[in-house]
């Protein structure tokens, strides 16, 4: 917190209070802080007052280089790669977000492991981590890393020490069209959605710099390829251990017994309320079918946006651990995930199912996004195209407990056997294991 309340900041919300009024002022002090909080961070690589490089973190390595340079041992003649067997994957990423570290730094990293290649990652703004786990690895891999005076230094380190690099991203902050057309950018500032579109160059710039490129879904990568001529291949989102277990345990708590259904939407970040009005009016029809039935509503949300017929039948839960939002997941009957139909949401993972799916409840999804390639219809779950479909599947579901509940515990066997962090193909593409393990 204290980051956010620094003394450079507070003058520049009193000049701004002065210069173009309170609305003005505290409207930019939000947007800061909600930045922030999203694990964007526009002043860690710069000056105390938010402007300006950082000298000392951009050149942290150049009197390295120079002394290298003078002592004729700045070129490395052949890439630690082929001068062993061994193999380390130094991952430089932004760990802001406590869902991407776990997707795709800390699942990564689990995965690499057991395949007895050693990992050690790193937060991009740690320059003397970074710096250290770059000179005992055979490979780097980014994530989620703009350009910036700092990356562009690691970057360059990489390339002294041959070190082959793959750019790694799982949503589509590269791409202009994908920020114009996102339902959710609705439900935010226009400052703040012309600060995400400002700073997509900078995300292409960097992919654009790496050797490969993964991406989280088929249609992260279809978008990718009209953007960058460089390789794009797939490593989707899996259930790793620490997914299974907390599961187990969340299930392992049981279900309230009384008597009530319960239809869960989870919201991670705000915008999703336009999301869930897509079936709106699908689940107020089914909630007032019955007096026993409930909708259970996860996270972020403004209530205020909800059907007023609806608001009675609400059970909210704040936004809070992984573990409560499983263990609190687990108390529902059958999980929703509608997505608006735009470029953003066509690049979604599905993680959300992955989430029901470890604490044994089924998922109704839509088919946009890659949620329906993780959902067996009628097996683990539904998939509807329709409007009509989101509440016959509902209907269905409630109109049989033991069947609903059996569901739920095949979509938990599914994903131990088939969406755990495997090497399978529709997992990890083989060409990212022959990448590192040549």
């Amino acid at each position: 917190m204290k980051r956010l309340f620094r003394l450079s900041l507070v003058r520049r919300f009193f000049t701004s209070l002065r210069d173009e009024g309170a609305r003005t002022a505290l409207r930019k002090a939000r947007n800061y802080t909600i930045l922030r909080l999203r694990g964007h961070t526009p002043s860690v690589l710069a000056g105390d007052d938010g402007h300006g490089p950082v000298r000392k973190n951009e050149t942290y390595l150049a009197g390295i280089w120079q002394t290298l340079a003078r002592e004729d041992a700045f070129h490395v003649t052949q890439a630690p790669a082929l001068l062993s067997k061994r193999r380390k994957i130094a991952l430089i990423a932004d760990l802001n977000l406590p869902q991407c570290r776990k997707y795709r730094v800390e699942q990564l990293a689990e995965f690499w492991r057991a395949r007895d290649v050693d990992v050690e990652y790193a937060h991009y703004t740690d320059v003397p981590r970074c710096t250290a786990v770059l000179q005992e690895a055979t490979h780097l891999m980014e994530y989620r890393l703009q350009t910036s005076p700092v990356t562009a230094m690691y970057r360059y380190e990489a390339r002294r020490l041959r070190l082959p690099v793959l750019y790694d991203l799982d949503d589509p902050l590269f791409s202009v069209s994908a920020y114009e057309t996102y339902e959710n950018m609705k439900a935010v500032e226009p400052e703040l959605k012309a600060h995400f579109v400002a700073e997509a160059p900078k995300y292409l710039e960097m992919m654009n710099g790496a050797d490969i490129l993964t991406v989280s879904t088929p249609g992260m990568a279809e978008h990718t390829r009209l953007l960058t001529a460089r390789p794009v291949h797939m490593r989707r989102n899996f259930a790793d251990r620490a997914t299974l277990e907390a599961g187990r345990r969340a299930m392992a708590s049981g279900r309230p017994d009384d008597g009530l259904f319960r239809v869960c939407f989870a919201s991670g970040s705000r915008g999703h309320e336009v999301d869930f009005a897509l079936i709106a009016d699908q689940v107020s029809e089914f909630l007032s079918g019955a007096d026993n039935r409930r909708l259970m509503i996860l996270g972020h949300f403004d209530m205020e946006l909800l059907p007023e017929e609806l608001r009675a039948c609400v059970e909210a839960h704040g936004f809070s651990t992984y573990e409560q939002y499983l263990s609190t997941l687990a108390r529902a009957d059958v999980a929703v995930m509608p997505l608006t139909n735009d470029i953003f949401n066509r690049c979604k993972s599905a993680v959300r199912v992955i989430d029901a799916a470890a604490a044994g409840v089924p998922s109704v999804v839509g088919t946009v996004g890659d949620l329906a390639n993780m959902v067996t219809h009628e097996k683990t779950g539904f998939i509807t195209d329709t409007s009509q479909g989101w509440l016959d599947a509902l209907e269905t579901l409630a109109g049989d407990a033991p069947s609903t509940a059996a569901m739920g515990q095949a979509a938990r066997a599914d994903l131990e056997t088939r969406w755990s962090g495997t090497d399978a193909p529709h997992i990890i593409d083989p060409e990212i294991i022959r990448w590192v393990e040549g």
